[in-house]
Order: C-alpha cells, then structure tokens, then sequence
C-alpha cells in the first residue's frame, strides 16, 4: 500500500487543504482555525496528559477554558467567523476524544454545515474508534483526519498508555496497546483508501518511543498517509509524565530530518489547545469565550397563567457557568418569563468530581435529580447524557446554556413554551 492515489482526492479538498494551517506550511500564517471544544470524555489514560489541568496561558492538547455544547459550539462558530475573515478550518480534537463523543461531534460539524457549507472540518483522534466510525466520517464530509500513533510495539505502546476503555471493557498493559494499535491502523488505512487525507500525530518520548518511530513512520506511510507530525513531550503537570524532561527541538528536528526522506514532515505544529482560535501562531481563544460574548436581552411574551420554576447551576449567582454535576446547590428561581424571583437555594451532594469521574455515581445522581423533581426545568452550563435522560423521564426539561442567568431564564421559559420535553 502506497500513499493515496491522487485520483483518489478531489481538486475541491486539495484547494482547500492549501487553506488548511496544520496540513499547509504556506497556509499557518495566512489562514486561521477554530477548535470547538464539544468532546469531554476519553476512552484512554495516556502517560503524558492529564486534561484536568488548565491554565490560559499554557498551549498543549486537552487544555480548555470551556466545553461547549453542538448548539454553543454553532454560536461560537458563527461569532469567531464573523471577526476573522480568514477562518478556514473547524476542528473538534477534544479536551478528551472526538470519537470518543461522536454524538457531540456529529452533531456540532451537522449544525455548522448549516450555516457555512464551505468550511473545511478536520478531527483528531487517538484512533480507538476510528475503524468503527470511519465510514460515518467520510458521510458527514470531513476529509482531514489527525490520529496519533505513538507506538506499534505492544511493549513500547504499555509505557505510554496507562489503561484503554473498549466498548464496556478495560484493557492494560500490552493488551491495551496492541487493541489501540490494531485499530488505529485499520482506521487510517480505510480512510486513506477513500482519498481522506490522514496526519499521523507522533509524541515523542526520550528513552520510551523515539528509536521507534522511524518504523510508525514507515508503516502509516504505507497506508497511505498523508503527512506525519514528531511533537515533542510536554510533560503536563499532574501526568504519569511529570517529571520527564520535555523533548529538544534539536532531537525532533533531528529525526524528522531523518523521517523526511519517507513522507513529509509537518515542522510548523503549535500542540494547540483544544479551544485554539486564530493563526496558528496567535492563540485568541480567551478572547472568544463564550461566556464573555456581549448578547442582547432575551425578551418572551409575558405568559400570566404559567409560574416556571426553574433550578439554576450557578457560582455566584450572575451568569450560568456551572456543570449540572458539580453543583454543590441550585438557585431556585420562579418566574413568567419577564420577572423572577429566589424561592431558595438547595444544598446537593456533588456527583462529579471532574470529566473522568461524571455520571459514574448512580446513587449521587439520583439523589440530585431528586433534589429538583418539582422543577419545570434545569438550567445549566453542561450536563451529562444519563442525567439528561432522568430528568426528562420525569418531565424537567434541562437546558444548557452559558451567558447570564436573567438572559438563560428567559431563554429556559422560551424553550418550555416551544418545544415538547425530551
């Protein structure tokens, strides 16, 4: 198996690949991008990251300031677009993994489609699922697809990888690599095939994985690869990784040299957030959170005969910029849409203690949801799938939302006024 024919990719992607900064050296500092942070989970624990940690001036994968949902996520794209003109690119590539979420990520790349059919959409993954929804990929229109392949050793790819979580199971050790491995490689190989142009992501790790990946190198070639990217180590504080030494630019410039000679090398790479906005050298991501965004007053018809109350996931009371799962109380609001008024405020036990940890407390959920059963609704920033279902089971309609809460209060009525409970 060679690299993809070039028969195999149209003239439309190659044009808009010359506009794409991470599969482009001329592009990076012409043309700008969007990640849109819709992917929370993750379904492996590599060595070097940990996606709890965030701060706003740090650049690596996993870091954000904020999760969106595929409706927020729509609203950024369409705010950041209308700021910069030369936004080309849509990515999804976490915090945690876009196929990993792929209910999250379908629908994100569906909605904005809507809005703007020209946008290039790209994803990264670790490949897990990459085999399993690469046909879906393909329907949905993406036609850059990042995986990361930092080992085909079994042995090498333990070191890396701490556990992989596959379709209910876990797996450790060897077994985990070699699952990972088999996936990815199917993955890239069926995408290449189908003129998808594939960029192979490699971390490379002193004394671990970098002897090795001449051999990555040469196998994604051989399934028609596209383009390879050797990053270096950022140890992210909290990891497995800690306390490694981040790798040389000397060393990375050193073995792409060497790896160029079988397929280009991307030397242009800013590890980028997982909310990265702008060129690539010229990160505005903290300039475009969304719960900064200036929005008008939402107004509903005055509604006389219906009193909505309605529980609120708030810090301080001002704007909604909590997760349903990490509130500690709701504000409990009453109102008809215009006015609203604290009834009170109830104490909860938190049931997520991070993006690993939600949804997993069964008891802890319940006793939440409980907590809120005479509500109409809930208004929140984010709230897990399982705990969507509850409370719609029970007739409490969960909007997720991010500006205010006077403003997320009107929208919540305008919602239960409009739309039948799911």
């Amino acid at each position: 198996m060679t690299n993809p024919s070039p028969n195999l990719i149209s003239d439309q992607i190659l044009e808009k690949t010359k506009k794409h900064p991470c599969y482009s050296a001329d592009a990076h500092n012409k043309y700008a991008r969007i990640h849109l942070p819709v992917a929370p989970n993750c379904n492996i624990q590599c060595n070097y990251c940990n996606r709890k940690f965030d701060c706003v001036n740090e650049s690596r994968p996993g870091v954000t300031s904020e999760v969106l949902t595929p409706d927020l996520a729509k609203e950024k794209f369409v705010w950041v677009k209308r700021e910069i003109d030369q936004l080309t690119v849509v990515g999804i590539a976490g915090p945690g993994d876009a196929l990993a979420n792929w209910e999250y990520t379908k629908a994100t790349i569906e909605k904005i489609k809507e809005t703007n059919a020209d946008v290039t959409f790209c994803l990264s993954t670790n490949g897990l699922m990459l085999s399993e929804y690469a046909s879906e990929i393909i329907a949905l229109g993406v036609h850059h697809v990042t995986v990361t392949v930092n080992a085909l050793d079994a042995e090498i790819g333990a070191k890396i990888y701490k556990f992989v979580s596959y379709k209910g199971k876990i797996y450790e050790g060897s077994a985990a690599a070699e699952l990972l491995s088999r996936n990815q490689l199917a993955g890239i190989e069926y995408l290449a095939q189908r003129g998808v142009l594939v960029k192979v992501n490699i971390v490379m790790i002193k004394g671990i994985n970098d002897h090795h990946i001449p051999e990555v190198v040469k196998k994604v070639k051989e399934l028609g690869a596209f383009i390879t990217n050797i990053m270096p180590l950022i140890p992210a504080p909290g990891s497995a990784f800690e306390e490694f030494p981040q790798t040389s630019m000397k060393d990375i410039n050193d073995l792409r040299n060497t790896c160029q000679l079988d397929i280009q090398q991307m030397r242009h790479c800013k590890q980028c957030r997982a909310d990265a906005i702008g060129l690539l050298g010229e990160d505005r991501s903290q300039e475009f959170r969304i719960c900064n965004r200036q929005t008008p007053k939402i107004r509903t018809p005055k509604v006389e005969e219906k009193q909505y109350k309605i529980a609120v996931t708030s810090k301080y009371g001002k704007l909604v910029d909590q997760h349903f799962g990490h509130a500690a109380e709701f504000i409990i609001y009453q109102g008809d849409g215009h006015d609203f008024q604290v009834l009170e405020k109830r104490a909860v036990e938190q049931y997520c203690q991070g993006m690993e940890e939600c949804d997993n407390d069964e008891s802890k959920r319940e006793g939440t949801i409980l907590s809120v059963q005479d509500c109409d609704a809930v208004l929140t920033m984010r709230i897990g799938y399982h705990a969507k279902l509850q409370l719609g089971a029970k007739g409490i309609y969960s909007v997720e939302y991010c500006d205010t809460v006077e403003n997320g209060l009107s929208y919540t009525v305008n919602q239960l006024t409009n739309k039948v409970l799911l």
